[in-house]
Formats: structure tokens, sequence, C-alpha cells
């Protein structure tokens, strides 16, 4: 018999999977489901960049390049460094990878040995911790709450590190909550971090998806130290809509990313071909459809806050997120309450609940450390939104206080 490995038996199933083979099985019986769980945009990847791949394809471009990704789009990664983020980097400090997950990844497993303490803010990503524990590391949970934005601060991190601590992840935009860091919050915990010289994990996948005049910082551009200490992390996914395409890429000091170049290249080797040619264009490229799929996500944010508003004397609420395309419902005033006879324990029943009463699909909060909430999405049509939301509503009015 094949026995698994400590290391993978110490992963955590996905507490989605039921609820989203609940939610296929739906569809596939032919009912409408509302689907609130959706991380990706609903745009398609612009006409652009798709035909930069087709252009890659007729001319050739299918064979093996460098581990670590063709020059010309690690050099189209240093401009974006540095226009959008005053950032400098060197290409040989650029390693491309097969999406931000892997890019997380590669950068954990590079840096962090057994027992090693990682710093998490809570609620969280739900693939953090799993990651860690994969490497050998040990999460440490900093809760952010509800009443404080879903922000942690300076102070909470300083008391949650122990001799054994030695990175923190750090997600501004955040998912699952929409938080976003300020300036003078983000070099708070900076000098939090150099003073205990942490390595921090910089997730900024979400960067340009921001809202409400607020605006991308990045904490590696607090000082020389704290650029030495981090590993900015970003991707092509969420901002051009190129989920699928399967590209990240990070940023670090010059000693790790060659460490890192070849481990990926005993592991995956390069990115495929023709998607680092449509990546070079993304970056390159016209940003007018971007721009156009940032103002539906806001216009998408303010009507769904404006229906979230009116569920409050329901016993939901929320808060308002800044950035991403999600926001945190808080549900837990429900918790003891009973719908069709059975009785409302946590975010999980919420969810299960939402999916077979009212063919909406939600993801619990439990699955990102917060069982006080379940995350919505707004990378849907407004159309499905409104009736999604509005089936939201209904439940809540339905749930009594006795079975």
């Amino acid at each position: 018999m094949i026995k698994l490995s400590e290391r993978v038996s110490a992963i955590a199933p996905s507490m989605t999977l039921a609820i989203s083979a609940k939610a296929n099985e739906l569809k596939a019986a032919g009912e409408r489901v509302i689907n609130f769980g959706v991380g990706e945009p609903d745009f398609n990847t612009p006409a652009h960049i798709v035909q930069a791949a087709k252009d890659a394809l007729d001319a050739g471009y299918t064979k093996y390049v460098a581990a670590a990704g063709l020059p010309k789009l690690k050099k189209a990664i240093v401009k974006k460094l540095k226009i959008d983020n005053n950032l400098e980097y060197d290409p040989s400090q650029i390693i491309v990878s097969n999406g931000a997950k892997h890019s997380i990844f590669n950068a954990i497993f590079a840096t962090i040995n057994p027992g090693d303490e990682v710093l998490i803010p809570k609620p969280y990503w739900l693939t953090y911790p799993e990651v860690v524990k994969s490497c050998g590391g040990v999460p440490v949970y900093v809760m952010a709450t509800a009443r404080h934005g879903y922000k942690v601060t300076a102070a909470q991190i300083e008391n949650m590190i122990t001799p054994r601590t030695k990175m923190l992840i750090f997600n501004s935009p955040c998912n699952p909550t929409g938080a976003v860091y300020t300036e003078e919050e983000i070099r708070a915990i900076a000098e939090v971090c150099e003073e205990y010289d942490l390595t921090v994990l910089s997730d900024e996948i979400y960067e340009k998806l921001i809202y409400g005049g607020e605006t991308h910082f990045s904490i590696a551009n607090c000082s020389a130290k704290m650029k030495e200490n981090t590993i900015v992390i970003n991707g092509v996914s969420k901002s051009y809509a190129m989920t699928g395409w399967r590209l990240g890429y990070l940023a670090c000091s010059e000693k790790l990313a060659k460490a890192i170049s070849s481990f990926q290249s005993h592991s995956t080797s390069n990115v495929n071909t023709m998607t680092q040619y449509a990546a070079i264009a993304a970056l390159q490229g016209d940003s007018e459809p971007m721009s156009d799929m940032l103002k539906a996500f806001g216009k998408r944010r303010e009507l769904m806050l404006e229906k979230l508003d009116a569920m409050r004397p329901l016993g939901l609420d929320y808060v308002k997120p800044d950035g991403a395309f999600y926001v945190m419902l808080l549900c837990d005033n429900l918790y003891g309450k009973y719908y069709d006879g059975k009785k409302i324990h946590g975010s999980m029943d919420v969810a299960d609940m939402l999916l077979t009463y009212k063919k909406v699909a939600a993801t619990p909060g439990v699955c990102f450390g917060d069982d006080d909430a379940v995350r919505l999405s707004y990378a849907l049509s407004e159309e499905d939104m409104c009736t999604g939301l509005d089936a939201i509503a209904e439940f809540a009015k339905e749930c009594t206080a006795k079975p």
C-alpha cells in the first residue's frame, strides 16, 4: 500500500468542495444557480492579449525558454514595478511562475524551514496556511476583526512574534475581505518587521482593483532594508482577466531569486511560452479594457453595498471593502436561529442552506478562518447579483427563533 507523506497529509481538504459539488449538481439538473463564490473576473481576456498568444504560436514560439522567464517579459515586469510601485529591480531578481499561487509556494519553500512560524492575518486566503504547512512551517494567525475594518495593526503583529517567527504574509488589497491598508498603516507594520528581521511575503495580486480613492502602497517601498526582506508577489490573473493563463511572478533579492530559479528549473521549468508573450502584451499594451473592467467592478460594488445596507435590519451586516471584488457578509446574528426546522450553527450552514433553498452559492467564511461571515464576490452580472442578493434577504427574513 502506498503511504502518504507527512507533508501532504498535513494539508487540509478544501471546505468549499462540498458547496461547489452541490452547486454543480444543481446546475447539471437544470437549476439556475447564482454564484457569489467566483474568484475571477467575469470578463474575457482583452483581444490584443489573446492575439499576442496567437502570434507567438504562429511564429513557432513553442519551445523551452529560461526557467525563470523570458528576458523580454522580465524586463516588462521590471518596468511595471518601477512605474506602478516605484520599486527598482534588475531582471535577475524576477521569477515568472505558473500563477501567483505557484510564486507563493516557491517563495515559502525557499525560505521556511521545519518549525519556522509564519504570521498570517486572519481572515486569510485559504491557500496561505496550507502552503506553509506543506513546507514544514507553522501558521500563526493574527486576528483582523470586522470591528477594526479587517486590518491587523503593527502592535498585534509584534505581540505574536516569538524566536521562531520567520515570516509575515501580507495581502493588500485583501482576499477575502477587500481591505486596503493605508501607507501609514503599512509603514508601521514595516517598522516591526525590520526590528525583528522578518521576511515579508507581500501578495499584491489585487493591486489594480481599488475603489473610492484609495491607493496601493507596497511594503517593499518602505525602506532599502524592507525591500531586501520582502518578496513581492503579483501576476496577470486578476488585473488583466487572465486567470486561466496561469502566469504570476515574484520580485526579491538576487540571492533568493537565484535559489528559486534553480528550484523551479527542477520542478516545472518555464511557464508555457505563448502565455509569456501574452503577458508581455498585457503589461505593455492598451490599458483601456482593464480600466473599463475596473469601472464595472466599481459600479457593481456600489450596487451591492446599497442592497446590503437595506439588509441590516434583517441581522446582516458587512465591512465596506476598498479593493478586490469581495464583500464579507456578516451573518452571525442568524446563528442559533432556524430555517425549515434546521438550526443554523455557523457559516457552513448558512452557505449550505442558501444553496439548497435559494439556489445561491456563497463561500463560507470558516474557509478563511472567520466563521462569522460568508464571502460574496461581485464578479458576476448586475442582474444575477441583484437576484441573488434579494434571495439572501428572503432567507434572512424567513429565519425563525424556534424550529
